[in-house]
């Protein structure tokens, strides 16, 4: 399976309702910048957003890679016109709002506490690097948050940072952008869902499940399409429907799936 055949049986309707008669009631873009309180980075994150029914699906771009219009021209269509539309990110969002509408988060709930940014960042961070298995010894980061580098690091686990931006992390080691040529140097891979949007995911999938190594997937975008993947190349997930930890102080929500043995 990958994400063609999954989008395929949505569209037949296998997973859910009808795509021809579910719509899109609202469609957003939001943006946001940050620098933690004792971290010396910025960053920036534009994540496109499309409501069905009572399920918000989301993608995350680089910034101006979606036009407003393009969003907004989302709003009264159906899910079946936008899983065929030319833009990969609003195929994502709404295959990602279709399936958390048919079917609802039922993972393991954990609440990330209330607290500062960085709180809220490390405390998510703790929750997902917790589904890395505990005898990895290399894992292959792909989308450098630096919070989970922190909990990667209180682990003694070594780790390759990958992202398609490149640079350095919080500690300057050099981040690889060249995600084929890491793979092979680790034993585990820890990825964002943002691997959906940009096509590497298939990449990823396709390793995981030739060289039998775990893959772990951290998603705000494609939170209610990833843990379809489990079992398929996939060994866990933390999911994070919006809205997200960054963008409210208070208690917000992560939902974990693993593989079953």
């Amino acid at each position: 399976m990958n994400l063609t055949t999954l989008t395929r049986r949505a569209l037949a309707g296998e997973l859910g309702p009808e795509p021809a008669k579910e719509r899109v009631s609202t469609a957003f873009t939001t943006r946001q910048g940050v620098r933690h309180d004792s971290r010396g980075r910025a960053y920036r994150n534009h994540v496109v957003s499309l409501r069905v029914g009572r399920a918000v699906g989301s993608c995350a771009v680089e910034p101006d890679e979606v036009a407003d219009v393009t969003v907004e021209e989302c709003v009264g269509a159906s899910v079946a016109d936008l899983l065929a539309h030319q833009a990969p990110a609003i195929r994502v969002a709404a295959l990602d709002a279709y399936l958390m509408s048919s079917r609802p988060h039922w993972g393991e709930r954990v609440t990330v506490p209330a607290g500062t940014s960085l709180d809220k960042s490390l405390a998510r961070a703790a929750a997902v690097t917790d589904l890395v298995p505990a005898d990895a010894e290399r894992v292959l980061v792909v989308g450098v948050v630096n919070s989970l580098l922190h909990r990667l690091r209180e682990r003694g686990v070594r780790y390759v940072p990958c992202d398609l931006k490149g640079g350095s992390t919080e500690w300057g080691e050099p981040v690889t952008t060249d995600v084929t040529q890491a793979l092979d140097g680790c034993d585990c891979v820890l990825a964002s869902g943002m691997t959906l949007g940009n096509g590497s995911f298939s990449v990823l999938l396709g390793h995981a499940r030739d060289r039998g190594k775990p893959l772990v997937m951290y998603a705000q975008t494609g939170s209610a399409i990833l843990p379809h993947f489990l079992g398929a190349g996939v060994t866990a997930v933390s999911a994070e429907p919006y809205p997200f930890f960054w963008l409210d102080g208070g208690d917000t929500v992560v939902f974990r799936y693993r593989e079953r043995p």
